[in-house]
């Protein structure tokens, strides 16, 4: 709802503090909390495919499985359920920006490997969206 046809409907602005309607895209504190919560997922089952693989197990590597489990739960979780559980804790989800369908796992697993060069979510266009959004056509949204 817009400020003009909040204040026209109650007489007065409407309030800064009310919660997001869903489907308006999502803000980047919910983004990167939502982020944040995915991490430190991948590093958890990362640390656990090392310890059981002996591969990249040392400590200086361990780091290192979080990028290929963070590129596999998008793949898996966007693609198939429009969000990540660090998403759905953060009450935010991803979607396609044509009919707000499901992204589909090949354009979630290229949204997850644009995230993980780090510099595609930063430059961000239109819509708030960067451009590992825009590569695979999707919009987060609040939900």
């Amino acid at each position: 709802m817009s400020e003009r046809s909040s204040q026209q409907t109650t007489g007065r602005p409407a309030d800064p503090n009310a919660p997001a309607e869903p489907g308006s895209p999502a803000t980047w504190g919910k983004r990167f909390v939502a982020l944040v919560l995915d991490w430190i997922l991948c590093l958890l089952v990362g640390t656990v495919l090392a310890r059981l693989t002996g591969v990249f197990s040392n400590q200086t590597m361990v780091g290192f499985w979080a990028y290929p489990v963070l590129i596999v739960e998008y793949g898996v979780f966007v693609g198939v359920f429009g969000q990540t559980v660090g998403m759905r804790l953060a009450r935010i989800a991803c979607l396609r920006v044509s009919d707000h369908g499901r992204v589909g796992v090949p354009r979630a697993l290229l949204r997850g490997f644009l995230l993980c060069l780090i510099v595609p979510p930063l430059v961000v266009g239109p819509g708030g969206r960067g451009l590992h959004d825009r590569a695979a056509g999707s919009i987060v949204v609040h939900t």
